[in-house]
Protein backbone atom coordinates (compact mmCIF):
# COMPACT_ATOMS: atom_id res chain seq x y z
CA UNK A 1 0.00 0.00 0.00
CA UNK A 2 1.37 3.41 -1.02
CA UNK A 3 2.13 6.48 1.54
CA UNK A 4 -1.15 8.20 -0.27
CA UNK A 5 -3.50 5.36 0.20
CA UNK A 6 -2.65 5.20 3.83
CA UNK A 7 -3.49 9.06 3.95
CA UNK A 8 -6.37 8.35 2.75
CA UNK A 9 -7.32 6.15 5.21
CA UNK A 10 -6.52 8.19 8.08
CA UNK A 11 -8.26 11.11 6.64
CA UNK A 12 -11.28 8.43 6.36
CA UNK A 13 -11.36 7.22 9.98
CA UNK A 14 -10.67 10.77 10.99
CA UNK A 15 -13.94 11.70 9.42
CA UNK A 16 -16.24 9.43 10.44
CA UNK A 17 -15.11 10.11 13.99
CA UNK A 18 -15.97 13.59 13.69
CA UNK A 19 -19.52 12.10 12.24
CA UNK A 20 -20.11 10.33 15.48
CA UNK A 21 -19.25 12.91 17.88
CA UNK A 22 -21.05 15.80 16.07
CA UNK A 23 -24.35 12.60 15.91
CA UNK A 24 -23.67 11.88 19.91
CA UNK A 25 -24.03 15.97 20.79
CA UNK A 26 -26.99 16.29 18.60
CA UNK A 27 -28.68 13.16 20.14
CA UNK A 28 -27.92 15.23 23.45
CA UNK A 29 -29.72 18.19 22.71
CA UNK A 30 -33.01 15.91 21.93
CA UNK A 31 -35.73 15.15 25.02
CA UNK A 32 -36.62 12.42 26.22
CA UNK A 33 -39.12 12.17 23.82
CA UNK A 34 -37.01 12.29 21.15
CA UNK A 35 -38.03 16.08 20.14
CA UNK A 36 -35.28 18.88 19.77
CA UNK A 37 -34.43 20.84 23.12
CA UNK A 38 -33.38 24.47 22.21
CA UNK A 39 -32.17 25.30 25.30
CA UNK A 40 -29.46 22.22 25.68
CA UNK A 41 -26.74 23.81 24.66
CA UNK A 42 -26.93 27.43 26.65
CA UNK A 43 -24.94 27.52 29.52
CA UNK A 44 -26.00 27.35 32.72
CA UNK A 45 -26.69 30.53 34.46
CA UNK A 46 -25.27 29.08 37.79
CA UNK A 47 -22.14 28.02 36.01
CA UNK A 48 -22.02 31.39 33.78
CA UNK A 49 -21.91 33.22 37.54
CA UNK A 50 -19.65 31.22 38.61
CA UNK A 51 -17.09 32.14 35.24
CA UNK A 52 -17.23 35.77 35.58
CA UNK A 53 -17.82 38.42 38.23
CA UNK A 54 -19.93 40.02 36.51
CA UNK A 55 -21.60 40.40 32.63
CA UNK A 56 -21.31 43.49 30.64
CA UNK A 57 -21.61 44.71 27.43
CA UNK A 58 -20.01 47.53 25.43
CA UNK A 59 -21.37 51.21 25.18
CA UNK A 60 -20.71 54.76 24.30
CA UNK A 61 -21.62 56.73 27.02
CA UNK A 62 -18.61 57.50 29.54
CA UNK A 63 -20.31 55.85 32.61
CA UNK A 64 -18.73 52.10 32.44
CA UNK A 65 -21.28 51.42 34.88
CA UNK A 66 -24.18 51.11 32.97
CA UNK A 67 -22.45 48.63 30.60
CA UNK A 68 -22.95 46.05 33.90
CA UNK A 69 -25.82 44.04 32.57
CA UNK A 70 -25.61 41.28 35.56
CA UNK A 71 -23.43 41.49 38.76
CA UNK A 72 -23.82 38.40 40.63
CA UNK A 73 -21.89 39.89 44.07
CA UNK A 74 -25.58 42.13 43.76
CA UNK A 75 -27.80 38.72 44.89
CA UNK A 76 -25.21 38.27 47.76
CA UNK A 77 -26.14 41.63 48.64
CA UNK A 78 -29.68 41.63 49.01
CA UNK A 79 -29.97 38.47 50.84
CA UNK A 80 -27.84 40.51 53.33
CA UNK A 81 -30.20 43.46 52.71
CA UNK A 82 -33.36 41.86 52.62
CA UNK A 83 -32.76 38.91 54.70
CA UNK A 84 -30.02 38.91 57.32
CA UNK A 85 -30.06 42.58 58.16
CA UNK A 86 -33.60 42.19 58.87
CA UNK A 87 -33.14 39.24 60.85
CA UNK A 88 -29.49 40.07 62.53
CA UNK A 89 -31.24 43.70 63.43
CA UNK A 90 -33.82 42.94 64.73
CA UNK A 91 -32.47 40.59 66.96
CA UNK A 92 -29.85 43.09 68.29
CA UNK A 93 -32.44 45.65 68.58
CA UNK A 94 -35.21 43.85 70.64
CA UNK A 95 -32.70 41.86 72.17
CA UNK A 96 -30.78 44.60 73.96
CA UNK A 97 -34.53 46.20 74.68
CA UNK A 98 -35.44 43.21 76.27
CA UNK A 99 -32.17 42.95 78.64
CA UNK A 100 -32.17 46.53 79.66
CA UNK A 101 -36.28 45.73 80.69
CA UNK A 102 -34.74 42.31 82.54
CA UNK A 103 -32.47 44.44 84.59
CA UNK A 104 -34.91 47.23 85.28
CA UNK A 105 -36.98 44.56 87.00
CA UNK A 106 -34.08 42.72 88.70
CA UNK A 107 -32.24 45.38 89.81
CA UNK A 108 -34.52 48.49 89.64
CA UNK A 109 -33.66 51.87 89.50
CA UNK A 110 -30.54 52.92 91.04
CA UNK A 111 -31.42 55.18 94.05
CA UNK A 112 -29.29 57.94 95.87
CA UNK A 113 -28.29 55.92 98.69
CA UNK A 114 -28.07 59.17 100.69
CA UNK A 115 -31.08 60.91 99.70
CA UNK A 116 -30.73 64.57 97.82
CA UNK A 117 -28.73 67.19 99.85
CA UNK A 118 -30.34 70.02 98.32
CA UNK A 119 -27.56 70.99 97.33
CA UNK A 120 -26.07 70.76 93.74
CA UNK A 121 -22.65 71.55 91.59
CA UNK A 122 -22.44 72.60 88.43
CA UNK A 123 -21.63 69.36 85.90
CA UNK A 124 -22.04 70.36 82.57
CA UNK A 125 -21.71 73.80 81.29
CA UNK A 126 -24.22 75.24 78.92
CA UNK A 127 -22.16 74.65 75.91
CA UNK A 128 -21.35 71.24 76.44
CA UNK A 129 -25.07 70.39 76.75
CA UNK A 130 -25.83 72.11 73.46
CA UNK A 131 -23.24 69.63 71.84
CA UNK A 132 -24.38 66.44 73.25
CA UNK A 133 -28.20 67.52 72.46
CA UNK A 134 -26.79 68.26 69.11
CA UNK A 135 -25.24 65.15 68.31
CA UNK A 136 -28.41 63.27 70.39
CA UNK A 137 -31.23 65.00 68.57
CA UNK A 138 -30.00 64.24 65.32
CA UNK A 139 -28.50 60.74 66.26
CA UNK A 140 -32.05 60.20 67.38
CA UNK A 141 -33.51 61.02 63.88
CA UNK A 142 -30.55 59.12 61.94
CA UNK A 143 -31.64 56.35 63.69
CA UNK A 144 -35.43 56.46 63.41
CA UNK A 145 -35.41 57.23 59.40
CA UNK A 146 -32.23 54.66 58.77
CA UNK A 147 -34.61 51.76 60.71
CA UNK A 148 -37.08 52.85 57.83
CA UNK A 149 -34.79 51.70 55.21
CA UNK A 150 -34.39 48.78 56.66
CA UNK A 151 -37.47 47.97 58.37
CA UNK A 152 -39.98 50.19 56.95
CA UNK A 153 -41.28 47.43 54.36
CA UNK A 154 -41.87 45.12 56.19
CA UNK A 155 -43.29 47.11 59.40
CA UNK A 156 -44.66 50.46 58.18
CA UNK A 157 -46.09 50.04 54.54
CA UNK A 158 -48.42 47.33 55.56
CA UNK A 159 -50.25 49.90 58.18
CA UNK A 160 -49.70 53.45 56.30
CA UNK A 161 -50.25 51.61 52.62
CA UNK A 162 -47.79 51.41 49.83
CA UNK A 163 -48.67 55.61 48.75
CA UNK A 164 -48.12 56.91 51.86
CA UNK A 165 -45.28 54.98 52.58
CA UNK A 166 -43.52 55.96 49.81
CA UNK A 167 -44.02 59.98 50.64
CA UNK A 168 -42.84 59.17 54.14
CA UNK A 169 -39.67 57.68 52.97
CA UNK A 170 -38.88 60.12 50.52
CA UNK A 171 -39.24 62.44 53.36
CA UNK A 172 -37.15 60.90 55.80
CA UNK A 173 -34.46 59.91 53.06
CA UNK A 174 -34.21 63.85 52.76
CA UNK A 175 -33.88 64.35 56.88
CA UNK A 176 -31.36 61.52 56.99
CA UNK A 177 -29.45 63.06 54.49
CA UNK A 178 -29.04 66.55 55.77
CA UNK A 179 -29.16 65.49 59.53
CA UNK A 180 -25.86 63.70 58.94
CA UNK A 181 -23.97 66.92 59.01
CA UNK A 182 -25.69 68.34 62.28
CA UNK A 183 -24.49 64.79 63.76
CA UNK A 184 -20.99 65.05 62.32
CA UNK A 185 -20.65 68.58 63.78
CA UNK A 186 -21.50 67.20 67.29
CA UNK A 187 -19.54 64.47 67.03
CA UNK A 188 -16.47 66.73 66.43
CA UNK A 189 -17.49 68.96 69.60
CA UNK A 190 -18.30 65.91 71.78
CA UNK A 191 -14.87 64.07 71.16
CA UNK A 192 -12.59 67.38 71.48
CA UNK A 193 -14.68 68.62 74.47
CA UNK A 194 -14.76 65.46 76.52
CA UNK A 195 -11.08 63.75 75.32
CA UNK A 196 -9.08 64.52 78.15
CA UNK A 197 -11.82 63.62 81.10
CA UNK A 198 -12.10 59.93 79.33
CA UNK A 199 -8.37 59.27 79.06
CA UNK A 200 -7.95 55.89 81.25
CA UNK A 201 -6.47 56.06 84.57
CA UNK A 202 -5.58 54.14 87.31
CA UNK A 203 -8.94 55.35 88.93
CA UNK A 204 -10.97 52.88 86.21
CA UNK A 205 -9.33 49.39 87.96
CA UNK A 206 -10.71 50.29 91.29
CA UNK A 207 -14.56 51.15 89.51
CA UNK A 208 -14.62 47.95 88.21
CA UNK A 209 -13.08 46.40 91.71
CA UNK A 210 -15.64 47.58 93.56
CA UNK A 211 -18.75 46.76 91.08
CA UNK A 212 -18.73 49.70 88.94
CA UNK A 213 -21.65 51.10 91.47
CA UNK A 214 -23.86 48.18 91.10
CA UNK A 215 -22.89 46.64 94.22
CA UNK A 216 -24.98 48.66 96.87
CA UNK A 217 -22.10 47.39 99.94
CA UNK A 218 -19.14 48.60 97.83
CA UNK A 219 -18.55 52.14 96.71
CA UNK A 220 -17.06 52.79 93.04
CA UNK A 221 -14.85 55.45 92.98
CA UNK A 222 -14.56 57.39 89.77
CA UNK A 223 -13.57 61.02 88.44
CA UNK A 224 -15.48 62.97 85.72
CA UNK A 225 -16.74 59.67 83.53
CA UNK A 226 -16.30 56.38 85.38
CA UNK A 227 -14.75 53.32 83.12
CA UNK A 228 -18.42 52.80 81.72
CA UNK A 229 -18.99 55.84 80.26
CA UNK A 230 -15.39 56.58 79.39
CA UNK A 231 -16.15 52.98 76.65
CA UNK A 232 -19.49 54.26 75.60
CA UNK A 233 -17.62 57.63 74.61
CA UNK A 234 -14.53 55.45 72.93
CA UNK A 235 -17.14 52.79 71.11
CA UNK A 236 -19.45 56.25 70.47
CA UNK A 237 -16.67 58.44 68.68
CA UNK A 238 -15.18 54.90 66.87
CA UNK A 239 -18.95 53.99 65.52
CA UNK A 240 -19.77 57.59 65.05
CA UNK A 241 -17.12 58.06 62.79
CA UNK A 242 -17.09 54.40 60.55
CA UNK A 243 -20.56 55.55 60.17
CA UNK A 244 -19.74 59.24 58.96
CA UNK A 245 -17.19 57.47 56.96
CA UNK A 246 -19.30 55.13 54.69
CA UNK A 247 -22.43 57.47 54.93
CA UNK A 248 -20.66 59.99 52.83
CA UNK A 249 -19.41 57.42 50.46
CA UNK A 250 -23.19 56.11 50.33
CA UNK A 251 -23.75 60.33 50.12
CA UNK A 252 -21.70 60.92 47.43
CA UNK A 253 -21.94 57.45 44.71
CA UNK A 254 -18.95 56.63 42.68
CA UNK A 255 -16.54 59.37 43.52
CA UNK A 256 -13.85 57.03 43.21
CA UNK A 257 -15.98 53.75 44.34
CA UNK A 258 -17.52 51.23 42.13
CA UNK A 259 -21.09 48.94 42.24
CA UNK A 260 -18.85 46.19 44.92
CA UNK A 261 -17.11 49.53 47.10
CA UNK A 262 -20.93 50.92 47.42
CA UNK A 263 -22.21 47.54 48.38
CA UNK A 264 -19.56 47.22 50.69
CA UNK A 265 -20.11 50.73 52.40
CA UNK A 266 -23.74 50.37 52.92
CA UNK A 267 -22.93 46.95 54.29
CA UNK A 268 -20.63 48.53 56.72
CA UNK A 269 -22.97 51.29 57.62
CA UNK A 270 -25.83 49.24 58.13
CA UNK A 271 -24.14 46.94 60.54
CA UNK A 272 -22.43 49.18 62.69
CA UNK A 273 -25.57 51.74 62.56
CA UNK A 274 -27.48 48.45 64.51
CA UNK A 275 -25.21 48.44 67.04
CA UNK A 276 -24.63 51.96 67.25
CA UNK A 277 -28.00 51.78 68.54
CA UNK A 278 -28.15 49.36 70.74
CA UNK A 279 -25.21 50.97 72.50
CA UNK A 280 -27.24 54.22 72.81
CA UNK A 281 -30.11 52.49 74.12
CA UNK A 282 -28.02 51.40 76.91
CA UNK A 283 -26.90 54.75 77.59
CA UNK A 284 -30.12 56.59 77.23
CA UNK A 285 -31.40 53.61 79.82
CA UNK A 286 -28.79 54.37 82.26
CA UNK A 287 -29.35 58.71 81.69
CA UNK A 288 -33.36 58.33 82.54
CA UNK A 289 -34.60 54.90 83.76
CA UNK A 290 -31.67 53.17 85.30
CA UNK A 291 -30.00 55.83 87.66
CA UNK A 292 -31.88 58.89 90.08
CA UNK A 293 -30.42 61.87 88.75
CA UNK A 294 -28.35 61.12 86.09
CA UNK A 295 -30.52 63.01 83.27
CA UNK A 296 -30.34 66.45 85.26
CA UNK A 297 -26.57 66.21 84.23
CA UNK A 298 -27.54 66.84 80.78
CA UNK A 299 -30.91 68.04 81.60
CA UNK A 300 -29.94 71.32 83.40
CA UNK A 301 -26.47 70.75 84.44
CA UNK A 302 -26.85 70.46 87.28
CA UNK A 303 -26.10 67.37 89.76
CA UNK A 304 -27.30 66.53 93.62
CA UNK A 305 -23.78 66.85 95.82
CA UNK A 306 -24.71 63.64 96.87
CA UNK A 307 -25.68 62.06 93.65
CA UNK A 308 -21.38 63.39 92.86
CA UNK A 309 -20.36 61.84 96.29
CA UNK A 310 -21.68 58.23 95.28
CA UNK A 311 -20.92 58.15 91.59
CA UNK A 312 -17.95 60.33 90.65
CA UNK A 313 -16.42 60.95 94.71
CA UNK A 314 -12.98 62.15 92.63
CA UNK A 315 -14.28 64.42 90.18
CA UNK A 316 -16.54 65.89 93.04
CA UNK A 317 -13.63 66.68 95.54
CA UNK A 318 -11.35 68.04 92.66
CA UNK A 319 -14.44 70.89 91.93
CA UNK A 320 -15.07 71.63 95.05
CA UNK A 321 -11.18 72.02 95.91
CA UNK A 322 -11.06 74.14 92.76
CA UNK A 323 -13.85 76.42 94.07
CA UNK A 324 -12.42 76.56 97.18
CA UNK A 325 -9.38 78.13 95.79
CA UNK A 326 -10.84 80.51 93.51
CA UNK A 327 -13.16 81.94 96.56
CA UNK A 328 -9.71 81.99 98.40
CA UNK A 329 -8.12 83.75 96.01
CA UNK A 330 -10.90 86.36 95.31
CA UNK A 331 -10.07 89.59 96.96
CA UNK A 332 -12.37 90.92 99.69
CA UNK A 333 -14.77 93.17 99.16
Amino acid sequence: MTAFARIRIVALLLMLLGLATASAAFAEKLGPDGAPNPTASVTNQKTLLEQAPRIQGRIDIPDVKASVLIQPMGRTWDYFHEVLLHWGGALVIVGTIAMLMLAYLIMGRLRIEAGRSGQTIVRFKAFERFCHWLTAVSFVLLGLTGLNITFGKVLLRPLVGPELFTDISEIAKYVHNFTSFAFVAGLAFITVLFFKDNLFQKVDIDWVKQGGGFIKSKHAPAGRFNLGGKLVYWLSVAAGLAVSASGFVLLFPFYGTNIADMQIAQIAHAVIAILFIALILGHIYIGTLGMEGAFEAMGTGEVDVNWAREHHDRWLAEKLEAERRQASAAPAE
